[in-house]
Protein backbone atom coordinates (compact mmCIF):
# COMPACT_ATOMS: atom_id res chain seq x y z
CA UNK A 1 0.00 0.00 0.00
CA UNK A 2 1.37 3.42 -0.86
CA UNK A 3 1.96 5.68 2.10
CA UNK A 4 0.22 9.09 2.28
CA UNK A 5 2.13 12.22 1.68
CA UNK A 6 3.76 13.47 4.86
CA UNK A 7 3.38 17.08 5.90
CA UNK A 8 6.43 19.17 6.54
CA UNK A 9 7.07 20.89 9.90
CA UNK A 10 6.35 24.21 8.29
CA UNK A 11 2.92 23.03 7.13
CA UNK A 12 2.11 21.71 10.61
CA UNK A 13 3.07 25.08 12.14
CA UNK A 14 0.87 26.87 9.63
CA UNK A 15 -2.04 24.61 10.51
CA UNK A 16 -1.59 25.27 14.24
CA UNK A 17 -1.46 29.01 13.63
CA UNK A 18 -4.53 28.80 11.43
CA UNK A 19 -6.47 26.85 14.09
CA UNK A 20 -5.43 29.38 16.73
CA UNK A 21 -6.57 32.22 14.48
CA UNK A 22 -9.96 30.56 13.96
CA UNK A 23 -10.36 30.13 17.73
CA UNK A 24 -9.54 33.80 18.35
CA UNK A 25 -12.02 34.89 15.68
CA UNK A 26 -14.75 32.72 17.21
CA UNK A 27 -14.01 34.09 20.68
CA UNK A 28 -14.17 37.62 19.33
CA UNK A 29 -17.54 36.97 17.70
CA UNK A 30 -18.97 35.58 20.95
CA UNK A 31 -17.55 38.46 22.99
CA UNK A 32 -18.90 41.05 20.55
CA UNK A 33 -22.33 39.44 20.78
CA UNK A 34 -22.39 39.62 24.59
CA UNK A 35 -20.53 42.85 25.31
CA UNK A 36 -23.07 45.29 23.82
CA UNK A 37 -25.78 43.88 26.08
CA UNK A 38 -23.59 44.27 29.16
CA UNK A 39 -22.50 47.72 28.11
CA UNK A 40 -26.10 48.72 27.45
CA UNK A 41 -27.24 47.47 30.89
CA UNK A 42 -24.32 49.21 32.58
CA UNK A 43 -25.05 52.42 30.68
CA UNK A 44 -28.70 52.25 31.70
CA UNK A 45 -27.77 51.75 35.37
CA UNK A 46 -25.33 54.65 35.20
CA UNK A 47 -27.96 56.85 33.56
CA UNK A 48 -30.52 55.97 36.24
CA UNK A 49 -27.99 56.71 38.98
CA UNK A 50 -27.20 60.14 37.44
CA UNK A 51 -30.89 60.95 37.26
CA UNK A 52 -31.32 59.76 40.84
CA UNK A 53 -28.43 61.92 41.98
CA UNK A 54 -30.13 65.03 40.65
CA UNK A 55 -33.40 64.08 42.37
CA UNK A 56 -31.51 63.40 45.58
CA UNK A 57 -29.75 66.76 45.51
CA UNK A 58 -33.06 68.52 44.92
CA UNK A 59 -35.17 66.74 47.55
CA UNK A 60 -33.08 64.72 50.03
CA UNK A 61 -29.70 66.34 50.61
CA UNK A 62 -30.82 68.69 53.40
CA UNK A 63 -31.69 65.77 55.71
CA UNK A 64 -29.36 63.00 54.50
CA UNK A 65 -26.23 64.94 53.52
CA UNK A 66 -24.42 65.40 50.18
CA UNK A 67 -22.65 62.03 50.50
CA UNK A 68 -25.62 60.18 52.04
CA UNK A 69 -23.80 60.30 55.39
CA UNK A 70 -26.85 61.63 57.25
CA UNK A 71 -27.41 64.85 59.17
CA UNK A 72 -27.65 64.74 62.96
CA UNK A 73 -31.12 65.59 64.16
CA UNK A 74 -32.57 65.50 60.65
CA UNK A 75 -32.04 62.21 58.89
CA UNK A 76 -30.02 58.98 59.11
CA UNK A 77 -27.23 57.84 56.84
CA UNK A 78 -28.35 56.10 53.65
CA UNK A 79 -25.04 54.38 52.99
CA UNK A 80 -25.86 50.69 52.71
CA UNK A 81 -29.59 51.39 53.03
CA UNK A 82 -30.31 49.62 49.75
CA UNK A 83 -32.93 50.02 47.07
CA UNK A 84 -35.66 48.18 49.02
CA UNK A 85 -35.69 50.82 51.77
CA UNK A 86 -35.82 53.63 49.23
CA UNK A 87 -38.74 51.96 47.45
CA UNK A 88 -40.78 51.55 50.63
CA UNK A 89 -40.19 55.03 52.01
CA UNK A 90 -40.64 56.93 48.73
CA UNK A 91 -43.41 54.89 47.10
CA UNK A 92 -45.57 55.22 50.23
CA UNK A 93 -45.00 58.98 50.38
CA UNK A 94 -43.31 58.82 53.78
CA UNK A 95 -40.26 60.47 52.27
CA UNK A 96 -39.55 63.29 51.82
CA UNK A 97 -40.82 64.24 55.28
CA UNK A 98 -42.90 67.43 55.27
CA UNK A 99 -41.58 68.22 58.77
CA UNK A 100 -39.71 66.57 61.62
CA UNK A 101 -42.07 64.21 63.46
CA UNK A 102 -42.05 60.99 65.44
CA UNK A 103 -42.95 58.86 62.44
CA UNK A 104 -43.50 59.41 58.74
CA UNK A 105 -47.10 58.97 57.67
CA UNK A 106 -48.35 57.53 54.42
CA UNK A 107 -49.38 60.05 51.77
CA UNK A 108 -49.43 60.20 47.96
CA UNK A 109 -45.96 59.66 46.51
CA UNK A 110 -44.20 62.80 45.31
CA UNK A 111 -42.17 60.95 42.66
CA UNK A 112 -43.19 58.94 39.62
CA UNK A 113 -42.25 55.27 39.25
CA UNK A 114 -39.34 56.15 36.96
CA UNK A 115 -38.05 58.72 39.44
CA UNK A 116 -38.33 56.22 42.28
CA UNK A 117 -36.28 53.71 40.30
CA UNK A 118 -33.66 56.40 39.67
CA UNK A 119 -33.44 57.23 43.39
CA UNK A 120 -33.17 53.53 44.17
CA UNK A 121 -30.28 53.13 41.73
CA UNK A 122 -28.43 56.14 43.15
CA UNK A 123 -28.76 55.17 46.82
CA UNK A 124 -27.97 51.53 46.05
CA UNK A 125 -24.69 52.61 44.45
CA UNK A 126 -23.53 53.71 47.93
CA UNK A 127 -22.77 50.42 49.64
CA UNK A 128 -25.55 48.24 48.27
CA UNK A 129 -28.05 46.91 50.81
CA UNK A 130 -31.42 45.18 50.76
CA UNK A 131 -32.61 44.55 47.20
CA UNK A 132 -36.05 44.43 45.66
CA UNK A 133 -37.54 40.95 45.10
CA UNK A 134 -37.45 39.58 41.57
CA UNK A 135 -41.22 39.01 41.55
CA UNK A 136 -43.87 41.70 41.31
CA UNK A 137 -47.58 41.96 42.14
CA UNK A 138 -49.54 38.74 42.49
CA UNK A 139 -46.36 36.68 42.02
CA UNK A 140 -45.43 37.77 45.57
CA UNK A 141 -48.44 35.99 47.09
CA UNK A 142 -48.02 32.58 48.69
CA UNK A 143 -50.18 30.36 50.89
CA UNK A 144 -52.94 32.18 52.78
CA UNK A 145 -53.35 29.64 55.59
CA UNK A 146 -49.63 29.50 56.42
CA UNK A 147 -49.47 33.27 56.07
CA UNK A 148 -52.23 33.70 58.66
CA UNK A 149 -50.26 31.66 61.19
CA UNK A 150 -47.06 33.60 60.52
CA UNK A 151 -48.85 36.95 60.64
CA UNK A 152 -50.48 36.21 63.99
CA UNK A 153 -47.14 35.06 65.36
CA UNK A 154 -44.95 37.92 64.08
CA UNK A 155 -47.16 40.89 63.14
CA UNK A 156 -50.53 40.87 64.91
CA UNK A 157 -49.17 42.27 68.19
CA UNK A 158 -48.68 45.65 66.47
CA UNK A 159 -50.79 45.58 63.31
CA UNK A 160 -53.82 43.79 64.80
CA UNK A 161 -54.86 40.38 63.51
CA UNK A 162 -56.59 41.98 60.50
CA UNK A 163 -53.75 44.38 59.68
CA UNK A 164 -55.66 47.53 60.67
CA UNK A 165 -52.82 48.84 62.83
CA UNK A 166 -52.67 50.23 66.34
CA UNK A 167 -50.98 52.72 68.66
CA UNK A 168 -47.43 52.24 69.95
CA UNK A 169 -45.28 54.28 72.34
CA UNK A 170 -43.59 57.71 71.94
CA UNK A 171 -46.18 58.97 69.48
CA UNK A 172 -45.59 56.15 67.02
CA UNK A 173 -48.09 53.69 65.60
CA UNK A 174 -48.35 50.57 63.49
CA UNK A 175 -50.12 51.68 60.30
CA UNK A 176 -53.01 49.97 58.62
CA UNK A 177 -51.93 47.62 55.84
CA UNK A 178 -55.03 48.20 53.72
CA UNK A 179 -53.41 50.62 51.20
CA UNK A 180 -50.11 48.69 50.93
CA UNK A 181 -49.33 46.71 47.77
CA UNK A 182 -47.32 43.48 47.63
CA UNK A 183 -43.96 45.14 47.02
CA UNK A 184 -44.47 47.60 49.87
CA UNK A 185 -45.34 44.84 52.34
CA UNK A 186 -42.32 42.79 51.24
CA UNK A 187 -39.87 45.70 51.47
CA UNK A 188 -41.29 46.73 54.86
CA UNK A 189 -40.53 43.25 56.23
CA UNK A 190 -37.10 43.36 54.61
CA UNK A 191 -36.07 46.79 55.93
CA UNK A 192 -38.02 47.35 59.17
CA UNK A 193 -39.25 50.96 58.93
CA UNK A 194 -39.76 52.99 62.14
CA UNK A 195 -40.37 50.65 65.14
CA UNK A 196 -40.84 47.58 62.96
CA UNK A 197 -38.15 44.90 63.34
CA UNK A 198 -36.18 43.76 60.30
CA UNK A 199 -37.30 40.35 59.05
CA UNK A 200 -34.34 39.23 56.98
CA UNK A 201 -34.28 35.94 55.12
CA UNK A 202 -32.96 34.23 58.27
CA UNK A 203 -35.95 35.38 60.29
CA UNK A 204 -38.57 34.89 57.58
CA UNK A 205 -37.67 33.11 54.35
CA UNK A 206 -38.82 34.62 51.04
CA UNK A 207 -41.52 31.93 50.87
CA UNK A 208 -42.79 32.88 54.33
CA UNK A 209 -42.84 36.54 53.37
CA UNK A 210 -44.97 35.66 50.34
CA UNK A 211 -47.32 33.67 52.58
CA UNK A 212 -47.79 36.67 54.88
CA UNK A 213 -48.46 38.90 51.87
CA UNK A 214 -51.14 36.46 50.68
CA UNK A 215 -52.83 36.60 54.10
CA UNK A 216 -52.72 40.41 54.23
CA UNK A 217 -54.20 40.55 50.74
CA UNK A 218 -57.02 38.23 51.84
CA UNK A 219 -58.01 40.43 54.79
CA UNK A 220 -57.64 43.60 52.71
CA UNK A 221 -60.41 42.38 50.43
CA UNK A 222 -62.58 40.72 53.08
CA UNK A 223 -66.12 42.02 52.74
CA UNK A 224 -68.13 39.60 54.91
CA UNK A 225 -68.67 40.64 58.53
CA UNK A 226 -69.76 37.47 60.24
CA UNK A 227 -71.59 38.00 63.53
CA UNK A 228 -72.80 41.59 63.09
CA UNK A 229 -71.18 45.02 62.92
CA UNK A 230 -67.36 44.85 62.41
CA UNK A 231 -66.64 47.72 64.88
CA UNK A 232 -63.72 48.88 62.81
CA UNK A 233 -62.42 45.31 62.50
CA UNK A 234 -60.10 45.96 65.45
CA UNK A 235 -60.83 42.73 67.27
CA UNK A 236 -61.66 42.06 70.94
CA UNK A 237 -60.55 45.50 72.21
CA UNK A 238 -63.28 47.44 70.45
CA UNK A 239 -65.80 44.65 71.01
CA UNK A 240 -65.04 44.55 74.74
CA UNK A 241 -65.20 48.36 75.01
CA UNK A 242 -68.62 48.49 73.33
CA UNK A 243 -69.90 45.63 75.47
CA UNK A 244 -68.64 47.36 78.62
CA UNK A 245 -70.11 50.80 77.78
CA UNK A 246 -73.44 49.42 76.59
CA UNK A 247 -73.64 47.00 79.52
CA UNK A 248 -72.85 49.62 82.17
CA UNK A 249 -75.26 52.11 80.58
CA UNK A 250 -77.99 49.49 80.52
CA UNK A 251 -77.41 48.58 84.18
CA UNK A 252 -77.47 52.27 85.26
CA UNK A 253 -80.70 52.91 83.39
CA UNK A 254 -82.20 49.76 84.85
CA UNK A 255 -81.20 50.83 88.38
CA UNK A 256 -82.73 54.28 87.85
CA UNK A 257 -85.91 52.74 86.54
CA UNK A 258 -86.16 50.38 89.53
CA UNK A 259 -85.51 53.30 91.89
CA UNK A 260 -88.21 55.39 90.24
CA UNK A 261 -90.69 52.54 90.49
CA UNK A 262 -89.92 52.06 94.18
Amino acid sequence: MPQGKRTSPRQRRLRRWFSLLLALVAAGIVASALTPQRQTAAAQDAGLARQGQQLYLNSCVDCHGPQLQGVEGRGPSLIGAGEAKVYFQVSTGRMPLPRQQAQGQRKPAEFSEDQIRALMAYVHSFGGGAEMPDERGTALRGNVARGGELFRLNCAACHNFTGRGGALTSGKFAPSLDPANEEQIYTAMLTGPSNMPVFGDRQLSPEEKRDIIAYVDSVQHERNNYGGHPLGTLGPVSEGAVAWVVGIATLVLLALWIGARA
